[in-house]
């Protein structure tokens, strides 16, 4: 609650509500909630004052545009919601429970075994902050991962525009695909030459990169512009 930021009477969006545990105290707060519950059952049994709930997939159905968004959400479709919730027009604040290995990702620095595509189209258009972890005790029934929470502040000028958001998530992700290639071999539609000429080193691996760079390179590979 604290790492939302919280003012009351402002409407929240909160992805997968579940029993209504932090929904309550999303309400006590003074919050106007919309709730997307995929689960009927669930959906049917959370009747508060000043909470919508909408029944559907969250990934299927369109969100309402709110400034601020939280969830406890499910893990194995984390990057996909991910990827929703920083679609533009974008909040101004995220607040997510995650995987704890999905939180260090999402906020690794480049140069690491672990920076990735997941990173770097998260990082071009937000601020990663991994605020704490959570045992598996802390839940019921506790899950076999530690989780982790963490806050996306969305940048005020994103690297990107937002209709080249999804054409650089698959650009990334194919660069990231053959992550153990040099450049020249891993970036479509850029030869050694032109990689020279924009400044590249094309032996440098792709987890060398910094997010920027990679929009720079997006920009100039002819595969990612029909």
């Amino acid at each position: 609650m604290d790492a939302l930021d919280p003012v009351p009477g402002e409407q929240v969006l909160e992805i997968g509500p579940g029993h209504g545990t932090l929904t309550q105290e999303l309400l006590a707060r003074g919050l106007k909630v919309i709730a997307i519950e995929k689960d009927g059952r669930l959906a049917a049994t959370l009747k508060l004052a000043n909470l919508q709930v909408i029944e559907g997939d969250a990934l299927q159905i369109a969100w309402p545009r709110v400034g601020k968004i939280v969830g406890n959400i499910p893990y194995y479709i984390t990057s996909p919601l991910i990827d929703k919730a920083l679609t533009p027009p974008l909040p101004e604040r995220i607040v997510f429970l995650v995987q704890d290995e999905v939180a260090d990702r999402m906020a690794a620095p480049p140069g690491g075994k672990i920076y990735g595509a997941l990173s770097v189209g998260v990082q071009v258009v937000a601020r990663v902050e991994k605020l704490f972890t959570l045992a598996p005790g802390a839940f019921r029934p506790p899950p076999k991962v530690r989780s982790a929470l963490i806050r996306l502040t969305p940048l005020a000028q994103p690297l990107v525009l937002d209709v080249e958001v999804a054409s650089l998530r698959a650009f990334v992700t194919a660069c990231f695909s053959k992550r153990r290639k040099q450049l020249k071999n891993a970036v479509p539609g850029l030869n050694e030459a032109e990689l020279k000429e924009l400044g590249f080193d094309p032996t440098v691996r792709p987890e060398r990169l910094a997010p920027a760079a990679f929009v720079r390179l997006f920009r100039r590979a002819p595969a990612t512009h029909g």
